[in-house]
């Protein structure tokens, strides 16, 4: 089975997960913890224990994280490789509901490599800026 966990700063991985049940359904295969305000990385490092419990050797993950380098990202990478899941492990950082959604809805369909350049992609279109048009700008283009 594959996996996407979704780690973070914060309540933002919950919270993003939150928001893929509501326009995904609830899945088992979608994970997150979070190390919260005050929480020590023990304390973290044990939640995503709890976390991946179920996950088995055999299984692949992805795992979508807020920032490189940071300690949520780190640890959940550290009890991957305690669980001999590394090397079937893909990352990325800077996750947002695009790329989560990109992720659940080939989580189970897409080979690793077809969907690691997938999520790439994803994350890259995901983000753009949206020109808001103003009044003011109508006046000009009548001029």
């Amino acid at each position: 089975m594959r996996y996407l966990l979704l780690v973070s700063h914060g309540t933002f991985a919950p919270g993003l997960h939150s928001v893929v049940k509501m326009l995904m359904g609830d899945r088992d295969d979608v994970l997150s913890v979070s190390l919260e305000d005050g929480m020590g990385a023990d304390v973290y490092t044990q939640n995503v224990k709890d976390t991946l419990a179920n996950v088995a050797a055999t299984d692949e993950v992805v795992v979508l994280a807020d920032i490189i380098g940071g300690s949520p990202l780190t640890c959940a990478l550290n009890v991957l490789s305690e669980k001999g899941l590394l090397g079937s492990t893909i990352a990325f950082t800077g996750m947002n509901l695009p790329m989560a959604m990109a992720a659940v809805m080939e989580l189970q369909t897409t080979d690793m490599a077809s969907l690691q350049a997938s999520l790439g992609e994803e994350a890259r279109a995901g983000i753009m800026e949206y020109v808001i048009e103003t009044s003011a700008d109508d006046e000009e283009d009548d001029i």
